[in-house]
């Protein structure tokens, strides 16, 4: 396998961690890298880096960041944001890979995209439920920012520096696992 297409493998597992924090912050970053020149996207995805794309994703930005400072209507995002940053994860993860046979891509891109935003999402539900019945609610603000920009933070590496995005990815995966599995021995 190519370098460049191992690069392009992780930068698509960092952008699907950036869309279990929060769905759209990657798709607006990488429609800007993409109109800016920086990114590539696979041939089927160049609708993404385009003006009308870049005009929708700012506007569902701007409604998810706020929506999410709302006191329970940021878990009821959580219910059905789950789901929909799976479907997100794919997405980003094939518009990022080029280079490789079809079916190899969209395997990676539901096994690997899809399976780290479900993962990373699901932390973040535990994490907001938690301070929800712990602070009834008004601790929410503060895990909303730290998603705000683990989220920015996670898809910016993810185009600059996949590898380490990549290696975030892993210490996260391997400390929701843990999180989960004290979770369970504690029930």
């Amino acid at each position: 396998m190519d370098y460049e297409i191992i690069l392009t493998v992780l930068m698509g597992i960092g952008l699907s961690a950036s869309s279990g924090f929060r769905i759209f912050i990657p798709f607006l970053l990488i429609s800007i890298a993409a109109l800016t020149g920086y990114l590539s996207l696979s041939d089927s995805f160049s609708w993404i880096g385009t003006y009308p794309a870049l005009i929708t994703f700012s506007v569902a930005v701007i409604l998810e960041i706020a929506a999410y400072y709302i006191p329970w209507v940021d878990n009821f995002l959580d219910t059905i944001a789950s789901p929909i940053a799976v479907i997100a994860g794919i997405v980003l993860m094939a518009s990022v890979i080029t280079g490789i046979s079809p079916l190899l891509k969209w395997a990676l891109a539901i096994i690997a995209g899809g399976g780290v935003a479900a993962t990373i999402q699901s932390l973040t539900g535990i994490v907001r439920a938690t301070s929800s019945v712990t602070t009834g609610g008004i601790g929410n603000s503060v895990v909303s920012s730290i998603e705000l920009g683990g989220s920015v933070v996670m898809a910016i590496a993810a185009m600059l520096v996949p590898v380490i995005a990549f290696a975030v990815v892993v210490v996260l995966t391997l400390l929701s696992l843990r999180f989960l599995f004290k979770k369970i021995n504690q029930n």
